[in-house]
């Protein structure tokens, strides 16, 4: 790996903890644990857009990873890599289905198998199905939050053209 391109990677990696150390600090968006915006999210779809599906899982992966030990919060790596996981495998198959023209969707869809993910995990270490009544809150907040998300990709992607982009290779 060149070191252009680990300085890139390691860039978005900063960007993607700042905006999610930032997040962090806002209050709550609902009564209901685990509600976010996701804004991290942001630089994924970014990088699906305009690097490579291995660049954004590489930074995908960071983040996760060193956001947990950060904030001290191990215990919600397993649930933060599995939604991630599921999210990233989702939207990486859109971006390559569908194209780069709705990016709004494919977060959306994205916010949705992140909580699926979630959920999922959520199953295997509490060893219950129980945890599926979360389900109806967190499909309509996956909703808005993936739409909102999106639309901040979307916009982002539409004030830069490629030949802005420094780093694309």
């Amino acid at each position: 790996m060149k070191v252009k391109h680990m300085t890139f990677l390691a860039m978005y990696t900063t960007i993607a903890l700042t905006i999610f150390v930032v997040e962090a600090m806002l209050p709550p968006l609902a009564p209901i644990p685990g509600i976010k915006l996701g804004l991290a999210n942001v630089v994924t779809l970014w990088l699906l857009y305009y690097a490579t599906w291995k660049d954004a899982l590489c930074v995908l992966l960071m983040r996760i990873l060193i956001a947990s030990m950060v904030t001290g919060q191990m215990v919600s790596f397993s649930y933060s890599l599995c939604g991630g996981l599921f999210c990233f495998v989702a939207m990486a198959l859109l971006f390559r289905l569908l194209g780069k023209k709705h990016i709004p969707f494919i977060s959306v869809i994205g916010a949705l198998f992140h909580n699926l993910g979630q959920i999922c995990i959520a199953m295997v270490i509490l060893r219950s199905a129980s945890i599926l009544v979360y389900l109806p809150m967190l499909t309509i907040s996956g909703i808005l939050t993936g739409a909102f998300t999106g639309l901040c990709a979307w916009f982002a992607s539409r004030r830069l053209r490629k030949d802005q982009v420094w780093f694309i290779r």
